[in-house]
């Protein structure tokens, strides 16, 4: 009789089992649904129309997006952050992955100190670190030029626009390459210690250690840390907005695509065109980062 009871009782668990973990993750998808999809699906409806001054919204279909595949503006900027990818992740992702070989090396003094001190940067505000940069390359003010002057050197101009966008890149590199150093060192970590005492026994130094064994193994965080740099680098907005105050010359409001799609939202009360903006800019960057991770995947089975 017990036997045939639980029997009977084991679906009705079951079902409550169901019911409790889906009332777990309800309200998750609840602000994931209000916060991300209800936002997003609003924007892509937004674009499809232009305000204009007599007859409100119209319909308009996606001429907003041949607008903005037409438009100078927007496509500097996007020129501008291509650049800025190009140059600025391999330097910020080398930069990670040295500090992250040295501190796994066990050969480096105070290796929990420098890890802290290298990372430290990660935990400062974006809007903390623009100001303080800002205020580090001032022409006036700043200690750059204080010292050019004192030592009768020319005054370094860092807001220029021939040093804007590596200024920029600076701020960038100094704020993420700690972020960037920790996913690689924790990569780094969980590598087997047998390995390294096969290697060892076969001659291998620290260098070919390096080469051959520690970065082919930590490459699945090293495609993350790309992908996500890559991402980072088109959503380029705090370092430029803060910046366009101190150098309002060259940082304009189109400087980078997210800086011109909030410049069309806020002060030109373009939102239906700013909505088209920000979607192809949405769209280029899971293009971008589909490559990206494609062609790593294509390369590792080539080995």
């Amino acid at each position: 009789m017990t036997t045939t009871a639980e029997k009977a009782s084991a679906p009705t668990w079951r079902r409550r089992q169901r019911i409790a973990a889906y009332l777990f993750v309800a309200p998750f998808f609840v602000f994931f649904v209000l916060m991300l999809l209800v936002p997003l699906f609003y924007a892509g409806y937004l674009s499809f129309f232009r305000e204009q001054l007599i007859g409100g919204n119209a319909f308009v279909g996606l001429d907003n997006y041949v607008r903005a595949l037409q438009d100078e503006r927007f496509l500097r900027g996007v020129l501008r952050v291509t650049l800025f990818l190009l140059v600025q992740v391999p330097v910020m992702l080398g930069l990670a992955l040295l500090f992250a070989l040295v501190l796994d090396s066990g050969r480096l003094r105070f290796a929990s100190l420098v890890r802290l001190g290298i990372f430290l940067p990660y935990a400062i505000p974006g809007v903390i670190a623009a100001l303080m940069w800002g205020y580090l390359y001032g022409q006036d003010f700043g200690p750059f030029a204080q010292a050019g002057r004192a030592l009768g050197l020319p005054v370094p101009e860092f807001l220029s626009s021939g040093w804007m966008l590596a200024s920029i890149g600076n701020i960038v590199t100094w704020s993420f390459v700690g972020y960037n150093m920790i996913i690689m060192y924790a990569a780094l970590r969980a590598i087997p210690a047998e390995i390294y005492e096969a290697a060892r026994m076969d001659g291998a130094g620290e260098f070919r250690l390096a080469w051959s064994i520690k970065i082919p193994s930590i490459r699945p965080s090293l495609l993350l840390t790309l992908i996500f740099s890559v991402i980072g680098s088109f959503q380029l907005f705090t370092e430029p907005q803060l910046l366009k105050s101190i150098s309002p010359v060259v940082v304009t409001g189109e400087y980078t695509p997210n800086l011109y799609a909030f410049t069309l939202a806020f002060s030109r009360s373009e939102l239906n065109y700013a909505a088209a903006v920000s979607f192809l800019l949405g769209i280029l960057i899971m293009i971008v980062s589909y490559v990206v991770q494609l062609s790593t995947q294509r390369r590792e089975r080539q080995r």
